[in-house]
């Protein structure tokens, strides 16, 4: 058991909390000031004033929190950090007025990454993303979802997932948590004469494989954009995740509305991701389900594109997260506290939409339901920084203020 006194205060989200995340009002970050929490390594046992601190717990040895501020763990649910090479040259172009085809014309795009990613061994690609994974640790993130999907063939795209349960079991002793989210139909191949051909001779029979291998793939995900995988083509791998017990969630709606939020809310996905171009039939669709709207504001900021309609969403009572989309080509930033301060003045979010979305609507994006909030019951999973109030965290644009509990 441990216990730890005085931090000036606890950001619990236990009103957030029991909201599930939705119409959240400036109050529901429910802090407690002089705060100390008890807890071991299965729950939160008590967490409450300091002066309140029962007997029972006020002889046990503890660490003196004071000058710090404790969170729900922050959750980076949405990257891509299974990478070769990179696309420095594509944002200079960008920059400099080209657009995606003439990027694409100049040999850039997903397909440079996936040549990049084919050309580097395991064991590489695993050492690029454990430095990754440790300096998004760094800025006080402790669970890191990662998407496959820079192989875009079998036998890449196998052992991209094995490397990200292979990451899962490493960092898991170091207690990061990291979820293994299959996106092997994250783009078509110029191999294959059709979306539909590529899912059916890779995408499926590798997920398939997965499974029967027993790696520790969390969910699915599927790019469902025009271009790249349409609805019958979603709904054909969301179909095939629930015969094989997986969970599954989306890309949608980033470049038109194809109604990717709406097939995602009514299929029971755990969340849909991007929606630049969600309009109201499926922001109305999300209010209405399970499903997680998880926004990418730096998308938008890296491609200089428009943001979500994200004050819609959270008026309509839709669940809202934000991801960083970390990525070689479309967001190369790994900071998520970083992106959703940027983000939250443009969204006109209140700071309790801005920290629940980085913790509690995360968490449940990866179906992560025991943490989120620091209540009696739920997992003892932090973040702590070494500052006097939760407002200089978001004040204070990129820098690092993360501390050891310990």
């Amino acid at each position: 058991m441990k216990v730890l006194r005085n931090f000036n205060q606890i950001i619990t989200l236990k009103k957030a909390h029991e909201l599930d995340g939705r119409n959240l009002k400036n109050c529901d970050l429910s802090i407690i000031e002089n705060g100390s929490v008890v807890f071991d390594e299965e729950k939160i046992i008590w967490v409450g004033a300091d002066e309140e601190l029962p007997e029972n717990y006020k002889n046990i040895p503890y660490l003196n929190k004071k000058g710090h501020v404790l969170l729900p763990e922050i959750v980076d649910c949405h990257t891509h950090l299974v990478f070769g090479g990179n696309r420095a040259k594509e944002y200079s172009m960008r920059l400099n007025g080209a657009d995606y085809q003439d990027i694409a014309k100049a040999g850039g795009g997903i397909l440079y990454t996936m040549n990049k990613t084919n050309e580097l061994t395991r064991s590489e690609l695993f050492d690029l993303a454990c430095e990754r994974i440790e300096r998004i640790n760094s800025y006080g993130v402790g669970t890191i979802e990662i998407k496959s999907g820079y192989g875009l063939n079998f036998d890449k795209e196998y052992e991209c997932s094995l490397i990200i349960d292979d990451l899962k079991q490493k960092y898991a002793s170091l207690g990061i948590q990291i979820i293994n989210t299959y996106m092997a139909a994250h783009a078509v191949p110029k191999s294959f004469a059709s979306s539909s051909a590529y899912l059916d001779e890779v995408v499926i029979p590798l997920m398939k494989k997965l499974v029967d291998d027993g790696v520790g793939i969390d969910f699915v995900d599927i790019f469902h954009e025009a271009g790249y995988f349409d609805n019958k083509d979603t709904q054909k791998l969301f179909d095939m995740a629930q015969i094989l017990g997986l969970k599954f969630k989306s890309h949608a709606d980033e470049f038109i509305d194809n109604k990717g939020a709406v097939l995602a809310a009514t299929s029971g996905a755990s969340s849909t991701e991007h929606l630049l171009c969600t309009e109201k039939d499926g922001i109305e669709a999300l209010a209405q389900s399970s499903t997680v709207a998880t926004l990418l504001p730096g998308t938008g900021f890296f491609l200089g594109k428009p943001q979500a309609k994200a004050r819609a969403f959270l008026d309509a009572s839709v669940k809202v997260a934000i991801g960083s989309d970390y990525n070689p080509g479309s967001c190369h930033c790994d900071n998520v506290i970083l992106v959703a301060s940027l983000a939250a003045p443009h969204y006109k979010m209140t700071l309790t939409e801005l920290w629940a979305a980085i913790t509690l609507n995360a968490a449940h994006a990866l179906d992560l339901r025991e943490q989120g909030a620091i209540i009696p019951g739920l997992k003892p999973r932090f973040s702590c920084f070494a500052v006097d109030s939760v407002d200089e965290i978001t004040y204070s644009w990129g820098r690092n203020f993360k501390a050891s509990l310990l």
